[in-house]
Parts: structure tokens; C-alpha cells; sequence
């Protein structure tokens, strides 16, 4: 069965932040000769919870999708993710199941699998965005950020990409597909630009995944990560 994973790191000191900055490019030839790697991505953030078009130099990501459970064990131990650890002032892995999932990245289908949606569960959308509709795209995240901060079933909330501005992923964490549904279906913003990115052709392509949350390692915003998402 494959194994999801996604890990957050926050660097403080400027030249950690340099270092990661750097791997961007350097961690790029390791990962890819991880045995049962399939797909990974390296990812920036944005200001604030990252849901914004100014970079983020302090926190950064990885996603990788893994043949199996087995292969992840073993991945996260690899000398590669483990020098981006060890450098971090925190950082967290969330393993993942994929519950569903519809869309493409870069050409790809990378999550399998139909996991029951038990227990926490984590929303993940991703767009690679039209030049033409930057400037109406960006307008409409503020609002979107706010409603799902103001949110009190929200356990967790980032914004990253592969690029700055155009490629964005979107990544929460709810306590179960009730309070997700009733998200996506109460919020005046987000209803309102998911119309219009369907009445405008806003994205070039766009990915959307559920999953269910199997284990939460490390430290986020000052706390075990669990803690967190409880």
C-alpha cells in the first residue's frame, strides 16, 4: 500500500535558512535514488500560515509518496532528510493514507489508494495557476486564509509551492469529513472562488486529495506535533 508522507521545517538562523534555500537544488540527486521513492516534492512557504505570495525563507517542505510502509521507514531514515532535520529548529513528519484523490501534478497521478476516512483527516489541494489569472487568484486567498483560520475545527494550516506565485499547494487538517464538508460548504469565500476558477479557467491544472492521518511525529509551533492536531 503506498505510504504519504509530509514534512515541515522551520529554520531560524539565516545561514540554516540559506542552507535550505540551497537544497532545494542540492537534496534534489539524493532523493530521487531513495529505494520506493515514487514522487516527492520540494516546497517553500508563504508569509504568515503561508497563504500568501511573499516567500516564507524560515519554513519549508517535503512531500513524498513511497511504495509502501516499509519503504517510508526507511526513506526517512536516509541520510538526505536526515540533514534536513538535523539542521531545523523544528520540524514534524505526517504519515498520510490517501483516502481520494482527482487531478494531476506535473503530468502525474501520484496518490493511490482508498483508505476509510477514519479519524483526523487532511485536505490537500494544489493548482498550477494561469499567468493571466495571478492578480484575480491572489486577491481571492486572503479571504479564504481568514475563514479557515477563524475555523475552530482547523487543527492545522499551510500554504506551500514549487514555485513562488504560480504553483501553490494548500495543506489543513480537520477532525473529521463533517467539520471539512461543512468548511467547504458554509464558507462564502471559498465557495465563491471555487466558482469562479470553474467559470474562468483559472488553473492550467489542479489536484485535489484527502487522507487519513496514520502517525504525526516531531515539533510544530512550539509544540509535539500531536498536541497539535489533537
Amino acid at each position: 500500500m503506498q505510504t504519504v508522507t509530509l514534512s515541515l521545517y522551520r529554520f531560524d538562523p539565516l545561514r540554516d535558512r540559506l542552507w535550505a534555500f540551497a537544497q532545494m537544488g542540492l537534496s534534489r540527486w539524493p532523493l530521487a535514488r531513495l529505494p520506493g521513492l515514487r514522487f516527492w516534492k520540494l516546497m517553500g512557504s508563504g508569509t504568515g500560515e503561508g497563504f500568501t505570495p511573499i516567500p516564507n525563507t524560515a519554513v519549508w517542505a517535503i512531500l513524498c509518496c513511497w511504495s509502501d510502509p516499509a519503504a517510508a521507514r526507511a526513506g526517512l531514515s536516509a541520510p538526505v532528510l536526515g540533514r534536513w532535520s538535523d539542521r531545523a529548529t523544528e520540524f514534524c513528519t505526517l504519515t498520510l493514507d490517501t483516502v481520494s484523490a482527482r487531478g494531476r501534478w506535473s503530468g502525474a497521478q501520484p496518490f493511490a489508494g482508498a483508505a476509510a476516512p477514519t479519524g483526523p483527516l487532511a485536505a490537500l489541494t494544489r493548482a498550477t495557476i494561469r499567468p493571466r489569472n495571478l492578480l484575480r487568484f491572489w486577491r481571492r486567498v486572503p479571504d479564504i486564509s481568514a475563514r479557515v483560520g477563524e475555523d475552530p475545527a482547523v487543527r492545522l494550516k499551510i500554504g506551500v509551492g514549487e514555485v513562488p506565485l504560480l504553483h501553490q499547494v494548500t495543506f489543513s487538517v480537520w477532525p473529521d469529513a463533517q467539520a471539512m464538508a461543512r468548511f467547504a460548504r458554509n464558507s462564502g469565500p471559498h465557495a465563491e472562488a471555487i466558482r469562479a476558477v470553474r467559470d474562468g479557467d483559472w488553473f492550467a491544472e489542479e489536484l485535489y486529495a484527502r487522507f487519513r492521518i496514520t502517525d504525526a511525529e516531531g515539533r510544530w509551533q512550539g509544540r509535539p506535533i500531536h498536541e497539535v492536531l489533537a
